[in-house]
């Protein structure tokens, strides 16, 4: 009994003096005023700003964070002679209300305010143990560092809580976000990577736009993962790409950056028409297209339609087929099919000076055209897009169905994008050999850069919700978000920014349901969708110096307390803020060191290094 007054004579600090909601104040004991306390032979760290208080209201005891303290000066006893100057002072605290014990330990939330003259102790050791405790019975433990202010105090979090949730981790270029990612990341593989279970039902992609994790063993060891090192320069890696997707027409609205009203119907056409793939089936049948194409072109005596079009048909073909004299047999027609502008009519003029109009002309057309060349068609489905695109586009332009003005760009648009696709795709229904995949953009130019990660989520998404396994687990791992998160690009069209935003609006909004969960990694966090942060269940906050970032996070975590936030343009490099559902309480960590070699390659140089002699 004894020990237990001793105990509390020794932690209590004040008492309630003020209860305004959440927020009270507490008068501290003058003889508590000191930085340290000691019990049994002990330095115990008195309680300040970021400290935590328990109020005792009966039984109950309420647990509240410090946010801040002042000084009043005492005038009770005005009319008497203090013996020390800290006599004329009282120091208040301003603490905010987080949470109670119960039997079942530390839980977050209020049940009951304290009442005036409330007792007010420091936490004793497990106490404190117990409000840092975020791992329930049944999960598994992660550490992730230690408290910032208690190094001896290691952060666990409980796997569950936290990867079966999205997670944000966001903070200033240097801050230690990567780092961060990293770390966690490795801390739940090497947990893992040896149960077969989790192999089988466990998928992590990582969209790496700045090529950080593709070293040998960054995150982790190399012959656990999969490395796409992307690059649109010299077609290195190619990233499996699913032929249902591949043939689909919304695919290609993407890809070419078709127009709603126009030219995303016209992809329709041209890909889910029947008729086509009888026309590219052999040699014969698109030779013989194209001849009656140009022969529609002669016979319709259309100013629109001049020697152009057919040269401009004969030219975009010559692209697609390999070994063929498509140009030779263009450019004979260029100076031997004539254009009168005046009536409307094509003429053939022939090597003895003689001419031929209108149908007259047809079978000397054809005749030249008989001579064209080309190696069978390959059994290649972009080419045979690219063909489709062609031949639907000049058959609607020569039929009146469509205006050239309209549709003209995207069929420019076309080849580049095709190339580029075809440098870092595959197109195969496979899928990566092992369950971690990493994909490098960082040698991928700006068009694919925006277009690769969102190709690729949304494929990984509408698999992972046609085959609805429950117990499948699928972790999609953004880094450098901003870059495909952005509402405020002003570089792509607003239907295109709105159906990238839509999409990964779906997935976070109803990807839990198919066991599918984002993790986005940003300096930038103002830039992100409003709506993509908000469904954010965990976050990582690491330096924020920007007003707008700060204004954003502040909008989205409800439950981060206003010293936390105060706190973010000051953390050093390496600390955190932790808050969100996997914590009972929002807390500041040093995030703990893992190996150089499994480090993200993101260091900032050091100049010195580089640029003076003789340094070792």
């Amino acid at each position: 009994m004894n020990e237990i007054l001793q105990k509390d004579s020794i932690f209590k600090v004040g008492k309630v003096i003020s209860v305004e909601g959440r927020t009270i104040k507490i008068e501290v004991d003058k003889a508590k005023n000191s930085a340290h306390l000691l019990y049994q032979g002990k330095l115990l760290r008195n309680i300040s700003v970021n400290g935590f208080v328990k109020i005792t209201k009966g039984f109950t005891r309420i647990i509240g964070k410090v946010e801040g303290e002042f000084i009043i000066e005492d005038k009770q006893f005005s009319n008497k002679k203090y013996t020390s100057e800290k006599q004329k002072i009282k120091r208040i605290l301003q603490v905010s209300l987080l949470g109670f014990f119960s039997p079942k330990g530390f839980e977050r939330g209020i049940k009951e305010l304290p009442l005036i003259n409330n007792e007010c102790f420091l936490l004793d050791l497990p106490e404190f143990e117990d409000v840092h405790n975020f791992v329930k019975k049944k999960d598994d433990p992660l550490i992730l560092g230690t408290l910032t202010h208690e190094n001896n105090q290691e952060i666990k979090v409980g796997v569950n809580d936290l990867f079966a949730s999205h997670i944000g981790i966001f903070g200033n270029t240097g801050s230690g976000k990567s780092y961060t990612l990293a770390k966690i990341y490795r801390e739940l593989f090497l947990k893992y990577i040896e149960n077969n279970k989790f192999r089988d039902n466990a998928k992590f992609f990582f969209i790496d736009f700045n090529g950080e994790y593709v070293n040998d063993n960054a995150i982790i060891d190399k012959e656990f993962k999969n490395i796409y090192c992307l690059n649109t320069r010299k077609g290195q890696d190619k990233f499996p790409i699913s032929v249902d997707l591949i043939t689909d027409y919304n695919f290609w609205a993407l890809v070419l950056e078709a127009t709603e009203k126009t030219q995303k119907p016209f992809l329709k056409r041209a890909i889910e028409n029947d008729w086509i793939e009888d026309k590219i089936e052999d040699n014969v049948s698109l030779l013989n297209f194209v001849k009656s194409l140009i022969s529609k072109i002669i016979d319709k005596e259309d100013n629109n339609l001049k020697t152009g079009i057919i040269i401009d048909l004969l030219y975009n073909l010559e692209d697609c087929l390999s070994n063929n004299n498509i140009s030779e047999i263009a450019n004979i027609l260029r100076r031997k099919l004539q254009f009168h502008n005046l009536n409307s009519t094509f003429y053939f003029v022939n090597d003895d000076g003689s001419k031929y109009y209108d149908n007259d002309s047809i079978p000397y057309v054809e005749e030249i055209l008989d001579e064209i060349e080309f190696d069978e068609i390959q059994d290649d489905f972009l080419l045979k897009i690219r063909l489709r695109i062609i031949l639907q586009f000049h058959h609607e332009i020569i039929n009146g169905y469509s205006n050239v003005e309209h549709l003209s760009p995207l069929l420019k648009r076309t080849p580049s994008r095709i190339n580029d696709l075809r440098k870092v795709i595959l197109i195969s229904n496979t899928e990566p050999e092992l369950n971690i995949t990493i994909i490098s953009l960082r040698d991928v130019n700006i068009q694919m850069r925006k277009m690769l990660p969102l190709l690729i989520c949304k494929q990984l998404y509408e698999n992972k919700k046609e085959v609805n396994e429950k117990e499948k687990y699928l972790n999609i791992i953004i880094d450098e978000a901003h870059n495909i998160l952005s509402s405020v690009s002003q570089r792509e069209s607003e239907t295109w920014k709105d159906y990238r935003l839509e999409t990964f609006e779906e997935i976070i909004k109803e990807g839990r349901k198919f066991g599918t969960f984002l993790t986005i990694a940003s300096q930038r966090p103002s830039d992100i969708s409003a709506t993509i942060i908000s469904q954010l269940h965990n976050f990582f906050l690491h330096r924020l110096i920007n007003n707008n970032d700060i204004k954003a996070v502040e909008r989205t975590v409800s439950y981060l307390d206003k010293l936390s936030f105060e706190s973010l343009p000051i953390l050093p490099t390496g600390t955190c803020i932790l808050a969100g559902l996997s914590a009972q309480v929002p807390v500041m960590i040093d995030i703990g060191k893992i190996k150089p070699e499994s480090e993200p390659d993101n260091k900032t140089m050091l100049l010195i290094e580089n640029w003076k002699d003789g340094l070792d």
